[in-house]
């Protein structure tokens, strides 16, 4: 071999090299998690991600960055016990911030402990607290069922408890009678 300027011999060049080569190659390979274990810029996790329970991941974990627009937004809404409660389709969604989702042309689609569907509420412009899981919207929202529909110039509706709070111009028409009566009248 011949000897290097230092006087040593080019073998430990080579094999630095070759170590370097190596260690790259390993770096690329494991890719982020290597960085984020040494010191590199971590991703701070939403306060929606780190409140939620699995069986409410879906309306508290939307993956929207906070001012991004989505379109043709479909959210299952699952209870506790997994079983699905709901469906969130939305024309346009958009994150407000960390805690408010705003919808437009929303059409919620609820269900029964036997799956079947049991409401629909549309809404035109709407905002949901993360937090909360308040759905709230300040034009005409129609709510329909089988046996009825309900319009209110506003509404607030809780996806928690299913219940909601229709405010100004409520109006009801009652399609089947016979349906709200119970077996009674029969």
């Amino acid at each position: 071999m011949l000897p290097s300027r230092s006087g040593r011999s080019a073998n430990w060049s080579w094999f630095v090299s070759v170590l370097s080569i190596l260690f790259l190659s390993i770096l690329i390979s494991t890719g982020p998690a290597f960085a984020q274990a040494k010191g590199g810029r971590k991703k701070k996790p939403s306060a929606a991600t780190s409140s939620a329970s699995p069986g409410e991941q879906s309306l508290t974990n939307i993956p929207l960055p906070v001012g991004h627009e989505a379109k043709g937004l479909v959210l299952p809404d699952f209870g506790t016990d997994g079983r699905l409660r709901g469906k969130f389709e939305a024309k346009t969604a958009r994150r407000i911030d960390e805690e408010h989702v705003g919808f437009q042309d929303l059409e919620i689609m609820t269900y029964t402990r036997e799956n079947r569907p049991d409401l629909t509420i549309d809404m035109h412009t709407s905002v949901l607290d993360l937090k909360t899981r308040v759905l709230s919207s300040p034009e005409r929202t129609t709510i329909k069922r089988a046996d009825f529909n309900i319009t209110g110039d506003s509404v607030q509706f809780d996806t928690n408890t299913r219940t909601g709070h229709l405010v100004g111009n409520v109006k009801m028409v009652i399609t089947q009678q016979s349906q709200l009566m119970g077996k009674e009248n029969e």
